[in-house]
């Protein structure tokens, strides 16, 4: 797999999800290396709702399916109806993930920061 150029996210939006410091340190930084601008990271899935609830624009999603100990499916339907793609980044196997929820690309930790961030200039639509 070829990287994406430096700037295949510049004017995006990022939102990172994650309650591991360390992952969500090196995700925001794979993300910035790309030009993106990161949202978060936050640790919850009451800090994901917070920023849903303003409508800033969001561009993406990379999601930890367990933020301390919640799962965070319930905050899917916000994010499906504005649109906004997501990839789950999590240490569960696809049996964790809901049917209608397979579909959405899953990194399995451990991972490189580098290479989940390569997908995201495909999905994310054009600001």
């Amino acid at each position: 797999m070829t990287a994406p150029p430096r700037g295949a996210l510049a004017n995006r939006r990022v939102l990172i999800a994650e309650d591991e410091y360390f992952i969500a340190r090196d995700i925001a930084r794979a993300l910035h290396a790309l030009g993106a601008e990161v949202v978060g990271p936050v640790a919850s899935r009451d800090e994901v709702q917070a920023i849903l609830a303003t409508g800033e624009r969001l561009d993406a999603a990379i999601l930890d399916i367990n933020l301390n100990g919640e799962m965070v499916f319930p905050v899917m339907e916000a994010l499906a109806a504005r649109g906004i793609p997501v990839v789950f980044a999590t240490g569960y196997d696809e049996t964790a993930v809901p049917d209608r929820y397979q579909d959405i690309p899953r990194w399995q930790k451990p991972f490189d920061p580098q290479a989940l961030v390569q997908v995201l200039p495909d999905l994310v639509r054009d600001p």
